[in-house]
């Protein structure tokens, strides 16, 4: 699970460093004003980016295991995560209910 942690904080790595140059590509390439060949020359530099840096590649995980699915986004944690630390009173303010 740890490979895939490093994967995706290389993941969020390139894309906070290319998402500026991503958009400015995705802009030009979207303006009809343009020439078209101009155009045709952004989707060429945009084709060339690291396919990791955009940003449907970015996955939400568990901190902790690595899950990848069923992740509270507040926590930053699995549901099973969630639910072992909160019953142990690992999480200010989180409680097990019970009625």
């Amino acid at each position: 699970m740890k490979n895939l942690i490093e994967r995706d904080k290389k993941r969020r790595y390139l894309f906070n460093k290319l998402e500026k140059k991503r958009l400015e590509l995705l802009s030009i390439i979207h303006n009809k004003t343009l020439p078209q060949n101009i155009r045709w020359q952004a989707t060429q530099n945009l084709s060339s980016l690291p396919k990791d840096s955009s940003k449907t590649r970015v996955r939400n995980r568990c901190i902790i295991t690595g899950r990848g699915r069923a992740i509270y986004r507040q926590f930053r944690l699995s549901r099973i995560m969630l639910r072992d630390l909160g019953g142990k009173g690992y999480i200010p303010g989180l409680r097990k209910s019970s009625w």
